[in-house]
């Protein structure tokens, strides 16, 4: 909305002093003219806001003018920063709301106070998009008019359609009581009811999405933990779960065990490795899982494990052969 795009306007001049209306316009990821005009309407409604020419000139404000914004103490600052820079906001298409409201969290502070806790928070690094081995963490993209849509029908009550790509099978449109909304490893996810059964939806796979006029049916109070930790429990104990019998190397233990929905047992063999029986969600769940461990883990049941893995290796072995 204009009201909150004027607001940040005049907090990013307030903290940083100067800048072009090329930079303002990036910042608000609005057109430059459309800046110019936020500057027309602020000189207009009495916002000291004023013109500098120049190679180096832009908008800046007269030297003492402050908004007024409710305070906070450094600590209360800090902890908002911090949390600020976490990415689940991404997820629900939050992105440009926690971008201004972090703009309005720093210029709450007193001035005394403003550059100690946004030095602080430049000090902390949240889920950074590589871990230690340069993998990149991407987060899933969601359109924000659809994250927008869900946001609305969750918030008041309504009842959604979303037109969903389940894996495998041609998308659909579905009406469903949406109950909460969750983000796990900047994935997001729809918890919703449809004809009273518990369904979880994943954001990315929403196609398109529409809050109806019709009140959702859904209790007036709900504990998203605890109904997370149900659904959980549903995914871990449905599907076609399989039981396998494997030995890994006791440095990759873990990765393994990461892997897997459950450990039914555990035993060291004679040589140091260990032999393990554990499930996994279905059985393309158990070749990903053993594959991605190399020669650190094999297979020794069922058999159509053992063969599959075997097949996928001879078919890179033939790949790369020099012949």
């Amino acid at each position: 909305m204009r009201a909150d795009r004027l607001v940040s306007l005049v907090l990013l001049l307030r903290q940083h002093g100067r800048l072009s209306a090329a930079a303002l316009a990036r910042e608000l990821e609005v057109s430059t003219r459309t800046v110019l005009r936020d500057i027309e309407a602020l000189s207009a409604a009495g916002v000291p806001v004023y013109a500098e020419r120049g190679r180096h000139g832009g908008f800046a404000l007269l030297p003492g003018f402050r908004t007024e914004l409710t305070g906070l103490n450094p600590d209360e600052a800090l902890a908002l920063l911090v949390a600020g820079s976490r990415r689940g906001a991404q997820a629900f298409g939050l992105g440009s709301a926690l971008a201004s409201a972090m703009l309005k969290v720093v210029d709450a502070l007193p001035e005394s106070y403003r550059d100690t806790a946004a030095g602080a928070a430049e000090r902390l690094l949240i889920d950074p998009e590589t871990d230690l081995l340069s993998r990149r963490l991407v987060a899933e993209e969601v359109p924000d008019a659809i994250a927008a849509e869900v946001l609305r029908a969750v918030f008041a009550g309504h009842k959604l359609q979303i037109h969903y790509a389940a894996v495998d099978q041609t998308p659909q449109w579905r009406t469903v009581d949406p109950i909460g909304l969750v983000t796990i490893r900047d994935r997001g996810y729809l918890l919703a009811t449809r004809s009273g059964a518990d369904r979880t939806y994943r954001l990315s796979r929403v196609l398109a999405a529409k809050e109806l006029a019709e009140p959702a049916q859904r209790p007036d109070r709900v504990d998203l933990n605890r109904a997370w930790q149900e659904r959980s429990t549903q995914f871990r104990t449905g599907g076609d779960q399989v039981t396998v019998l494997v030995r890994v190397n006791p440095a990759r233990r873990e990765d393994l065990l990461g892997t897997a929905l459950a450990v039914h047992a555990e035993e060291a063999d004679s040589d140091g490795w260990l032999r393990l029986e554990v499930t996994f969600q279905d059985p393309r769940h158990a070749e990903w899982a053993l594959w991605q461990l190399t020669t650190n883990a094999e297979a020794l049941a069922p058999q159509w494990l053992r063969n599959s893995l075997r097949n996928r290796a001879t078919a890179i072995a033939t790949r790369y052969d020099p012949d």
